[in-house]
């Protein structure tokens, strides 16, 4: 990958300092789709607590101690629908179309898979084209378009985009071809 050197390895409680200053760093376009501004460190904060507490997971690639990406897995194991996990992905703007969302992303689809997650969801603004073909890239499908969902600083509304992947409907078309077994 060029001169990359990265790492993934699970986001923790040590990385506040890296968060903030990785969060500071991206546009705030980019950060439409998770609800809250991660710019804000309370919001990292409580992103972090909710690792410790096993209510989401996370990973980073790091390059040279800097972040370049996070990805995580959100769900609610006691809710209607544990079986689904939202997958989140930020990559650092002087990283992106280099595979690090391609990688950060496919590491955390396979640890859904662990989970026993059966279909995963992702949102993103639905001008983000990159971003919504990496994931379609990986089997996810269009689910729905959430009209004027968000509204930015300037007052500007914007679309959120609603991806999913339903991992148990195509590990059953992979048994019924032969490809897995288990």
């Amino acid at each position: 990958m060029g001169d990359i050197d990265y790492q993934l390895r699970a986001l923790g409680r040590n990385d506040l300092e890296a968060m903030q200053r990785f969060a500071a760093e991206l546009p705030e376009h980019d950060l439409l789709f998770l609800g809250r501004d991660l710019r804000h460190p309370k919001v990292i904060e409580a992103w972090l607590r909710a690792i410790s507490e096993g209510e989401i997971v996370s990973l980073l690639a790091e390059d040279q101690g800097r972040i370049a990406g996070t990805s995580a897995i959100i769900r609610d194991p006691l809710g209607w629908s544990a079986h689904v996990g939202e997958i989140r992905l930020l990559v650092a703007v002087d990283y992106r179309g280099k595979g690090v969302g391609r990688i950060l992303l496919q590491e955390t689809f396979r640890i859904a898979l662990e989970m026993g997650l059966t279909k995963l969801t992702a949102q993103m603004t639905a001008d983000q084209t990159a971003a919504i073909a990496l994931f379609e890239s990986l089997g996810f499908r269009g689910e729905a378009m959430l009209r004027n969902q968000v509204r930015d600083r300037e007052g500007q509304l914007h679309d959120i985009a609603v991806l999913s992947h339903d991992v148990a409907r195509v590990a059953r078309q992979l048994r019924a071809m032969g490809v897995v077994t288990s």
